[in-house]
């Protein structure tokens, strides 16, 4: 039996974004116990031109919600960058976590083919489906979900791999 384009996306998405709201509750709870501000961690990034924790989950989010609607052929919703606190990006989450819970696999599978194109700044990104979800979207969307998840490790914030992970 072969992998379907639904079964090796919108569970991976539901499980990594499920798994960076509870990430989000142990950063903002180790924030209270230690007394940090959290904006410091909102706003921490790995090195200088690397985006901050925010940006992280709000790319992953995007991410997530784009893939879905393109490969089912319908408008990606437009979320506004305006989180400024973990209950704002908890909130972001679960409505990404909502919108891609919203399709079946009758709405994604067959899409291997479709002709996606893509806006990236001043370049334009062309792709059939399949190579779009496992070359591009998939290393993007575990990179900004290991990011976020190490900006948070390099914080204090005690997490592990099976924080990361989740339940199988």
């Amino acid at each position: 039996m072969s992998l379907s384009m639904y079964q090796a996306s919108v569970p991976a998405f539901l499980q990594m974004l499920n798994n960076l709201s509870a990430i989000l509750d142990k950063a903002e709870a180790h924030a209270g116990n230690r007394k940090v501000d959290p904006e410091i961690l909102l706003n921490y990034r790995l090195a200088p031109d690397m985006f901050p924790f925010v940006r992280q989950i709000q790319i992953a989010a995007d991410l997530a919600k784009g893939v879905v609607a393109r490969l089912a052929g319908v408008e990606v919703p437009k979320h506004d960058d305006t989180e400024k606190t973990f209950a704002d990006l908890k909130a972001r989450i679960a409505k990404t976590v909502t919108f891609v819970q919203s399709f079946k696999p009758n709405d994604i599978d067959g899409s291997e083919g479709r002709d996606i194109s893509l806006t990236l700044g001043e370049h334009t990104m062309s792709f059939k489906g399949q190579p779009y979800l496992v070359h591009f979207v998939l290393p993007n969307f575990y990179f900004h979900c290991t990011t976020a998840y190490d900006i948070l490790r390099h914080c204090g914030v005690e997490l592990g791999k099976r924080d990361f992970i989740g339940t199988i």
